[in-house]
């Protein structure tokens, strides 16, 4: 996700699309806090009627979700293979 500019609303419909409920008022915070943090980048577009902030992943933030999917990666094979155990 947002390997391409998007703005706010796109992302609560895409998460929305894949199951997660994320309220606006959690999203729009948590977006200006990983801008702040230099996990993502934004720019405003102000073509259109009304504008609209553009938020993109920085390099950064590929290297951190790398990071963290690897992490995640790691976590889930260790469950699997606890549960495997306690199955046995």
């Amino acid at each position: 996700m947002l390997r391409t500019p998007e703005y706010g609303y796109q992302l609560l419909e895409q998460l929305q699309g894949a199951g997660i409920e994320v309220d606006a008022n959690t999203l729009y915070p948590l977006l200006r806090r990983l801008e702040k943090q230099g996990f993502l980048s934004s720019e405003w577009n102000t073509d259109e009627a009304r504008p609209r902030k553009y938020y993109v992943t920085s390099p950064e933030g590929h290297v951190a979700a790398g990071s963290l999917s690897s992490e995640w990666s790691a976590l889930n094979d260790s469950l699997v293979a606890l549960m495997e155990r306690n199955t046995s």
